[in-house]
């Protein structure tokens, strides 16, 4: 309890000595903040540190003091808001008092030194990676984690935490993570790619096919004559028929020359080797060269038949065409007779 009442006489020392610092406050402004130093004097002690938190920034947002400071640094270390006293008590030392300042000052920064020393081992630490890519966006509880604090120890608040990574083109990971007072713990967070959906191909529009609109004519429509059919006698339809047949008959009499004379060659190149191996009978393995030999030798005599016939044939067809008749030339004849005298002729 002295300690506390000590405390206590302190901030209020504090906020009723004159300094230059307390110039340009004026006597309302002072009294709130000494109001306010006490009832965040109070709640402190009864650790009530929301409150002892509230009460000890608003004083020293009216009259900056490390004395206030000092009491805003204490409730924060209540809260288990270890990185945030940090900071505060570091801050007092930093600022440090001038010369003229009230002693209760100077004691103030040399006790925020003293227990920033006792908190230092307390604040945890974690150690944050993301892979797969070095664009990510990454969070603690929602705040923002520069990239150059990746990889590396980051003091954190005792308590479960929530760290969150994304980034273009990658979905997105996030774990979490409970740290106790003094620990250091680890998150890896692995980002992975998806799948960008290709866009449809454009559908191709054939342009309408104008038609063009039809002539207009004037007066009647002419109807094309059919050119005029020029009968065929008997005669030379049959002629044109032994005509086409006497060449078809010559072209299957040429086919059945060739078939007959390219199976016939290859008939007598078997031949001479045949007639050395099965001299005295045919071994097993020449046996089915024998029946190709006999196959080649039939093929030939069938096809200079059919050459020799369908030769003789087209020749006959071809020789024997109905001759044309020669077109008869106009002529006349003088016809004298009893009484009469005329001409005939013909055209």
């Amino acid at each position: 309890m002295m300690f506390r009442r000590s405390i206590a006489a302190l901030l209020f020392t504090a906020l009723l000595a004159p300094s230059a610092a307390h110039a340009d406050t004026s006597d309302a402004d002072r009294a709130t903040a000494r109001t306010l130093a006490g009832e965040g004097q109070e709640a402190l002690e009864k650790k009530d540190f929301t409150t002892a938190a509230d009460r000890f920034a608003r004083a020293d947002s009216i009259i900056h003091a490390p004395t206030l400071q000092l009491g805003l640094a204490r409730a924060q270390v209540g809260l288990g808001k270890l990185v945030a006293a940090q900071e505060t008590y570091n801050r007092i030392g930093r600022e440090g008092v001038a010369a003229s300042s009230p002693p209760t000052w100077a004691e103030a920064v040399e006790t925020a030194r003293n227990e920033v020393a006792s908190l230092a081992p307390r604040v945890p630490q974690v150690v944050i990676t993301v892979k797969g890519t070095s664009t990510a966006r990454v969070t603690i509880d929602d705040a923002p984690i520069p990239g150059a604090a990746l990889g590396v120890k980051r003091p954190a608040d005792p308590g479960t935490h929530l760290i969150r990574a994304s980034a273009e083109g990658f979905a997105p990971a996030e774990s979490s993570i409970t740290l106790r007072e003094g620990a250091t713990g680890t998150v890896t967070l692995e980002l992975k790619p998806v799948a960008v959906a290709k866009p449809p191909a454009p559908t191709v529009v054939a342009p309408p096919v104008s038609v063009p609109p039809p002539i207009p004519t004037v007066g009647p429509v002419a109807t094309p004559t059919p050119p005029p059919v020029v009968p065929t006698s008997p005669e030379a339809a049959s002629g044109s028929t032994q005509k086409t047949l006497g060449f078809v008959a010559l072209g299957v009499g040429g086919v059945g020359l060739v078939l007959g004379a390219v199976t016939g060659g290859l008939a007598i190149g078997k031949h001479g080797d045949l007639a050395t191996s099965c001299a005295r009978g045919c071994p097993a393995d020449k046996l089915d060269e024998l029946g190709s030999y006999h196959t080649l030798g039939a093929l030939s005599t069938v096809g200079f038949i059919v050459g020799g016939v369908g030769a003789a044939a087209g020749t006959i067809l071809l020789l024997t065409l109905p001759a044309k008749k020669p077109a008869e030339e106009p002529r006349v004849t003088p016809v004298l007779g009893l009484g009469y005298l005329g001409a005939k002729g013909t055209f």
